[in-house]
């Protein structure tokens, strides 16, 4: 795997905010995640500036729509020049194929990723909204169907990593986010890891936000974070 495991969160509310943070960084450190807070305040417009200066952006929005619709907004976000983005599992085949379908042929094709259950979700939230059989076999089944229809991989808790990498193999891409650093609090992540026990567990991909974006020495985090990766090799 070329480039950082890290993906940085950009939690900011102001693209100026998010622009100050990113000066403070390198491409080489850790791509970057724009999520539905900050495009909904910066726009595409934030995102081309991330691209031009080299980084990784992961568009974290989560498209779930009829197929047509999000076929389009994936297309869309394609020519921005994004290196990853994802769609919502429970879109069902139709609009994954789609979206597949969409990004395919791109001069740079991005990873599609499909979302399997937040890392905010637990037990009882599934029950209350009708999922039946529990968290592992939910996100089986979801990430069963982002297999089926051709996508790159999904996101998935780092408490899922391991049973999906024995389900779906070497080559399905696992990002997870709900990743805390020992000392940091799980605020509203529910099924949380350290670094390197989500790496350790077959995460490819570890979304970190808050315990580094909200550090006294946020640059230092994210080195600390690298070397203890490194551990796992």
């Amino acid at each position: 795997m070329s480039g950082s495991r890290i993906i940085l969160a950009l939690d900011f509310a102001e693209a100026s905010k998010a622009l100050a943070f990113v000066a403070r960084v390198q491409p080489s450190e850790c791509r970057l995640k724009v999520g539905l807070e900050l495009f909904a305040h910066a726009g595409p417009s934030l995102v081309a500036t991330l691209v031009e200066r080299g980084f990784d952006v992961f568009l974290d929005l989560k498209y779930h729509d009829i197929p047509t619709t999000v076929a389009r907004a994936c297309a869309a976000a394609a020519r921005l020049g994004v290196w990853m983005l994802n769609v919502h599992a429970l879109g069902g085949n139709r609009m994954l194929t789609a979206a597949r379908e969409a990004v395919e042929d791109m001069p740079r094709r991005p990873l599609l990723i499909g979302v399997t259950l937040l890392t905010g979700l637990d037990v009882e939230d599934l029950a209350q909204i009708g999922l039946a059989n529990g968290i592992d076999a939910n996100v089986e089944r979801l990430a069963a169907m982002a297999h089926v229809t051709g996508l790159d991989g999904v996101v998935c808790a780092p408490t899922e990593a391991a049973q999906l990498r024995r389900k779906f193999g070497a080559n399905f891409k696992l990002v997870t986010p709900g990743i805390r650093p020992l000392g940091f609090a799980a605020d509203d992540q529910r099924r949380t890891m350290t670094p390197l026990a989500a790496a350790k567990a077959g995460a490819d991909y570890l979304v970190i936000g808050r315990p580094i974006t909200s550090a006294a020495d946020p640059v230092g985090v994210l080195r600390a974070i690298h070397e203890e990766l490194a551990k796992h090799g």
